[in-house]
């Protein structure tokens, strides 16, 4: 049978338009189930064992960045190789991104809001159509982080799919939900940097405007979906 599977992640949250988190961004990784990625999987975990971490340790990358969690006593060259682990394990692997920016200050409330997100992710489907409906089922990972985002998924996905199961995840049981946190961050990182923005602890890890677009920004592009 084949399957696609998309893992979905968000940054931001259905509240007020505030200035530390003027964006909404939805990114979904669409991975064949067909293209096989457990060698690139296990050389990640090799890789960040190497590092000191137990095997079902999750990146979460925007404490990553932010010294947060169980990160806070980490130096900032290792939190960089973390970071950098699991951006190329993205790079390698045979999967693409499409990701979706709400500027919340364009919404009156939360229901324009959810409204915008549901017509941009059925657009995206519609447009599409005829590869998702090319696999025989498509499987839908969410971590049901905000309720908001998986009852527009839900919905979505019963409306223009005749075939498809959601699944809830645990980030540490696949890499993929934490590619696609990953894909996220990058790109409030590129919003940024568009804008001048970036923090402190930002510049610290990627130490530059410049050096954040040419190793992480740049790179990450040729993974994004050619879809329309």
């Amino acid at each position: 049978m084949s399957v696609l599977s998309i893992f979905v992640d968000e940054s931001g949250d259905f509240g007020d338009y505030e200035k530390h988190s003027p964006y909404y961004i939805v990114s979904l990784i669409i991975h064949n189930q067909d293209d096989d990625i457990s060698s690139e999987v296990k050389r990640l975990d090799q890789e960040l064992q190497l590092l000191g971490y137990k095997p079902d340790y999750v990146i979460h990358t925007a404490p990553l960045i932010r010294r947060e969690e169980e990160n806070r006593f980490e130096s900032p060259n290792k939190r960089r190789a973390v970071f950098t682990k699991l951006f190329y394990f993205v790079i390698r692997s045979p999967i693409q991104f499409k990701t979706f920016v709400f500027e919340k200050r364009k919404f009156e409330n939360i229901y324009k809001l959810e409204a915008a997100i549901a017509r941009a992710l059925s657009s995206f489907i519609r447009a599409n159509l005829d590869y998702f409906q090319s696999f025989e089922n498509i499987i839908l990972y969410y971590d049901n982080g905000q309720h908001e985002l998986s009852r527009i998924l839900n919905t979505i996905f019963a409306t223009e799919l005749s075939s498809y199961e959601i699944r809830k995840v645990l980030p540490k049981d696949y890499k993929l939900f934490q590619a696609a946190d990953l894909i996220c961050t990058l790109r409030l990182l590129e919003l940024k940097c568009e804008q001048g923005q970036l923090t402190k602890s930002e510049e610290l890890i990627f130490h530059s405007v410049r050096r954040l677009k040419k190793d992480f920004i740049k790179p990450i592009r040729k993974k994004e979906i050619d879809l329309k």
